[in-house]
């Protein structure tokens, strides 16, 4: 199983890796957060909150992760949750990032788990961090 690992190792890595966009990603508050969660009626804590914080600006890669601060993009957090619901995702996964045949999602734990075609892939991810290093930083 994949380790255990934190903002403090991962988000220079990240950030290492940025590719400058067209246009430039900007980080959300706390206040646009809890806007988002009182939309999607999910609360956003922890590493994952971090994670918005701090990394959610970041271009890497082929992977788009989820965004909080611009409501026009394709990547928007509640536009992208409620497409994954409509589409019979679970409620009780937050899917934090898209991809073409599916989605990487929050499980009840705050591990990262990958659904394809609708079913879940072995193997999963401690925290939003860990799956950051092995998945988005190689994507």
């Amino acid at each position: 199983d994949t380790t255990m690992a934190d903002k403090e190792s991962v988000l220079p890595l990240l950030q290492a890796a940025h590719q400058e966009p067209i246009v430039a990603l900007e980080l959300p508050d706390d206040d646009e957060i809890t806007a988002v969660e009182e939309a999607i009626y999910v609360q956003i804590r922890g590493d994952y909150r971090d994670f918005l914080l701090n990394a959610s600006d970041l271009v890497i890669g082929t992977l788009e992760p989820a965004t909080i601060s611009d409501p026009s993009s394709h990547t928007h957090l509640p536009e992208l949750a409620c497409q994954a619901w409509d589409q019979g995702l679970s409620r009780e996964l937050l899917p934090i990032c898209q991809t073409p045949y599916g989605y990487y999602c929050l499980d009840m734990e705050f591990q990262v788990i990958e659904l394809k075609n609708g079913a879940t892939e072995p193997g999963s991810w401690p925290n939003i961090w860990s799956w950051a290093a092995d998945m988005w930083l190689d994507s």
